[in-house]
């Protein structure tokens, strides 16, 4: 599946492994890292689903990814078939929601 970045940061910090305004512990960044590999590496919706660690949920507009039990990674998905099994990933921001 594709994966774009929209947030200027988010892409810094893909790109460079580093960004001056996500202040994300090491361990969270590596979680990024590893996510963004499992979504591109997906053969469809069904392989996220399939993975509990990831914690794939839908929200009203948009999609999240756990990180931790802090950090949520979201997304737009512009779904390519009418099943919605295959479909280009929009990331536009990780959010902090629970304690960790």
């Amino acid at each position: 599946m594709n994966v774009y970045i929209i947030d200027k940061d988010l892409k810094n910090l893909y790109e460079t492994g580093t960004s001056k305004k996500l202040k994300l512990r090491k361990d969270i960044i590596d979680k990024f890292f590893a996510t963004i590999q499992k979504i591109s590496a997906a053969r469809d919706i069904y392989d996220l689903w399939r993975d509990p660690a990831l914690n794939f949920e839908k929200y009203k507009d948009h999609y999240s990814i756990r990180l931790s039990g802090k950090y949520r990674l979201e997304m737009k998905v512009e779904w390519e078939d009418e099943d919605k099994s295959r479909g280009d990933f929009t990331i536009f921001r990780i959010s902090s929601h629970y304690g960790d």
